[in-house]
């Protein structure tokens, strides 16, 4: 566990997180400037870990969190609101008793080894399903994903948690990842997991999220795989070259976390597998860096594979950087950059890269129907100008366009924070699109709806709307569609 720093050492950021997080019923919004776009209809689903602590006790890693998900309905009449926990078992033992009680990511067993190995014995979960990542909205129930387990399944509307989902055929030995990829041609829906024997596991369900193919990819090692990318019949992975204590994280001595170790003496593995066959196109090896998202991916004209993701020179300080922000306050500075790659699928060989924004940077997104095809913006939150100790929390939300080569930036102000920011179209006119993001208020101490026109970003938001509580800041989220087309 770590100890909590004195609250006179914290940036205003670490107020969004300094307490468990309040749940709240369907609540109407207040407009607090602006209005809100006749467009705008559907609903808006964020996840993120909403407990830190429990039982005076903080959590080993931001990744450890209680997942909670937020829901902002969008009608005709206006905006209203919901909050809740996902009741996941883990969450319901621990609450129940009021302490820790089981691994995590950045947690060994709090109750020791030997009672790490009893439930593993006796077949009981070890690591608590956190379902804290990210959501995927199916046309009946919406999934809270996370990264080692099954998905749960909750109601569209309020949030209540129905209980694990399969997709049909997942067993519990299958993870099913935080970051599914929609083709938006063709509505199927592709995801991945990476389970204790190596093994990646790739799906690709129609659009009820039932999984209708799946196949097993052997792999060398225990790879760490957060997410990858589409382009046109491809789906593309950088593996990055970590190393894991394996002994450590199966006998319960360490947390995932702390087993990870940096190689930097080797390359980022590629692999590009064909979304068809599910079958190895090709295999090639680069530089070593580190990424936890892609923006987008294409195949262009010439054949080749276009991409862009956020490059961190390691692991290790990402890694640790994250660490840090659960106790409210860092130390270490871990900046991401935009880069564009572009790459041979045929042989897996990268024919170029170059840095696109040089500024620390997350979370980069498309606009929906983008995914998988040519795109010009992308889309993430950003670092302010102003800061230059790596300190803070991402303040402003960037816009980078490629056909001109310049980013167009929203900043929202001293004290003012960002989350992944969100792409949604306009459910009555195709032309335009609307950028989404919850902003936490380091001076108010209070949690707001943004809304942005995505082609007018340093306008600064057409809407603001004041939610109940304080939302912890979120990982990913996703938009549903009300509007039938």
């Amino acid at each position: 566990m770590v100890s909590t720093p004195s609250r006179s050492t914290q940036k205003a950021w670490a107020k969004a997180i300094g307490k468990p997080a309040e749940e709240f019923d369907l609540t109407s919004l207040s407009i607090q400037t602006g209005a809100i776009p006749t467009g705008l209809l559907g609903t808006l689903y964020r996840n993120g870990p909403g407990r830190l602590e429990r039982g005076g006790k903080k959590v080993g890693h931001w990744f450890d969190g209680d997942g909670a998900v937020l829901a902002v309905h969008f009608r005709a009449t206006g905006a209203s609101a919901v909050y809740r926990y996902v009741q996941t078992t883990g969450y319901l033992t621990e609450a129940a008793q009021d302490r820790f009680l089981y691994a995590n990511y950045g947690m060994a067993d709090p109750q020791g080894v030997w009672n790490f190995w009893w439930r593993v014995l006796t077949k009981q979960d070890s690591l608590k399903n956190t379902a804290n990542t990210s959501v995927l909205a199916l046309p009946d129930r919406l999934l809270a994903l996370w990264e080692g387990g099954q998905p749960h399944a909750l109601h569209l509307e309020t949030l209540k948690t129905i209980g694990i989902e399969t997709l049909g055929v997942l067993q519990p030995t299958q993870p099913y990842s935080a970051h599914p990829i929609r083709d938006p041609l063709t509505g199927e829906i592709y995801s991945i997991g990476v389970d204790s024997q190596a093994n990646l596991h790739l799906y690709k369900s129609d659009r009820t999220g039932q999984i209708k193919k799946q196949a097993v990819i052997k792999l060398d090692g225990l790879p760490f795989i957060h997410s990858f990318a589409l382009a046109g019949r491809y789906l593309i992975f950088f593996l990055p070259p970590l190393a894991m204590n394996k002994l450590a994280v199966l006998f319960g001595i360490k947390s995932y976390s702390h087993s990870l170790e940096w190689q930097a003496g080797e390359g980022t593995k590629i692999l590009v597998v064909d979304r068809e066959t599910f079958e190895i196109v090709s295999r090639g090896e680069t530089d070593p860096w580190f990424q936890w998202h892609f923006g987008n991916a294409c195949v262009e004209a010439d054949g080749l594979v276009r991409l862009d993701l956020v490059r961190f020179t390691d692991f290790d300080r990402t890694n640790e950087y994250l660490r840090e922000v659960a106790t409210g306050v860092t130390h270490t500075v871990a900046n991401g950059n935009l880069w564009e790659v572009r790459l041979d699928p045929k042989t897996a060989k990268i024919i170029s890269m170059q840095t696109v924004i040089d500024r620390s940077c997350e979370f980069p997104i498309v606009a929906p129907e983008s995914i998988g095809q040519p795109w010009r913006y992308t889309y993430l939150a950003l670092e302010r100008k102003s800061v230059v100790d790596g300190s803070e929390f991402f303040g402003a939300i960037g816009c980078f366009d490629y056909q001109t080569g310049t980013l167009i930036e929203a900043d929202l102000g001293e004290n003012m924070y960002t989350v992944e920011p969100l792409y949604v179209p306009d459910a009555l006119n195709p032309e335009r699109g609307w950028i989404v993001t919850i902003v936490f208020d380091g001076n108010l101490e209070r949690s707001e709806v943004w809304i942005f026109d995505a082609d007018r970003l340093n306008d600064g938001p057409v809407c603001r709307l004041a939610l109940p509580t304080v939302i912890p800041f979120s990982y990913h989220g996703t938009w549903h569609c009300s509007v039938k087309k």
